[in-house]
């Protein structure tokens, strides 16, 4: 009985040597396994007379598997900001190692010689694919140049109507002088500042204002409040009966002692009597008595409920 082996195609175990990779289902995994990286082979190969080069993207980190040499190869040429495509699968088909891993897979897996060049990128091919690249390169940067420039066209366009703008706003605002000022022409700065001084002095005629030296109105201490004793907001006691209260509402409404009167005065042989324990009867009778009073209550609010819905 021949050793076992482990075909990483078919994804199992087999015990019959080397007729394994003859096998109609080895055969089938070889082909659908083959046509997947002829797929992106072809697109490579594409890039061989016209390469295209692009600005960085992280998209550009993917890699592929190659089934001859069973490892991960980039599958684009990035270098700083710009990305080659296609550029890294061309440089590992190029390879002289990727060329005996297929010649040896191809040996182990009696594969179709005719495919096998498909899978391999000569020389020069490779030294046409470099060539491309340059102009790649060259024709890149030329429309990177044309892009700034059409931008700095952009800025210099919006930068100048912005000043027109400016202008335009500056001249209805502050309209220019046709003749250079002179002394006659400009306002008497210092009259007129007096001259509001004694108008506002006469319109407050023994009253006073800030420009005669008296107190600002701002400043001026109401009558109303001139003792100091007034006391602004609630006091202490009241704020103590009001937290009191709102405690009291978080409890439910038909505890033990809630109508209880605190206030009232009592005697010293005094019981409590809210709890119908210590009241005249039996215990059932006070609970029945409860139970009546609860249903009696529910039903007079299940009635305002009924008024409120028809209203």
């Amino acid at each position: 009985m021949a050793p076992a082996q482990r075909c990483p195609l078919c994804r199992q175990t087999f015990f019959c040597g080397r007729g394994h990779v003859y096998s109609r289902k080895h055969q089938r995994q070889l082909k659908m396994a083959l046509d997947r990286l002829l797929l992106q082979v072809e697109a490579a190969r594409k890039a061989i007379r016209t390469a295209q080069v692009e600005r960085y993207v992280p998209e550009h980190e993917r890699c592929c598997w190659c089934l001859c040499c069973s490892c991960e190869v980039r599958k684009h040429l990035s270098h700083g900001n710009l990305t080659v495509l296609h550029g890294g699968l061309l440089e590992h088909l190029a390879s002289p190692e990727h060329r005996k891993a297929t010649n040896r897979f191809w040996w182990e897996n009696k594969a179709e010689v005719h495919m096998k060049e498909k899978f391999l990128i000569s020389p020069q091919d490779y030294a046409r694919f470099k060539k491309s690249m340059v102009k790649g390169l060259d024709s890149y940067e030329e429309k990177e140049d044309e892009v700034i420039k059409e931008m700095a066209a952009q800025i210099r366009e919006v930068e100048h109507s912005r000043q027109e703008v400016v202008r335009s706003v500056l001249e209805v605002g502050f309209p220019r002088r046709s003749q250079s000022t002179s002394g006659s022409a400009r306002p008497r700065r210092g009259i007129f500042s007096t001259w509001k001084l004694e108008r506002d002095k006469q319109d407050t005629a023994g009253v006073g204002n800030i420009h005669s030296g008296a107190t600002p109105p701002w400043m001026v201490q109401d009558e109303e409040y001139s003792s100091g004793n007034q006391q602004i907001g609630p006091s202490y006691e009241e704020f103590l009966k009001e937290k009191e209260k709102q405690k009291l509402k978080k409890l439910p409404p038909d505890r033990v002692g809630a109508n209880f009167d605190h206030s009232s005065s009592t005697s010293a042989g005094w019981l409590p009597s809210f709890g119908r324990v210590w009241n005249n009867g039996r215990r059932w009778q006070s609970r029945h008595q409860f139970k009546t009073e609860a249903a009696a209550r529910n039903k007079q609010q299940s009635h305002k409920e009924k008024k409120i819905l028809v209203s």
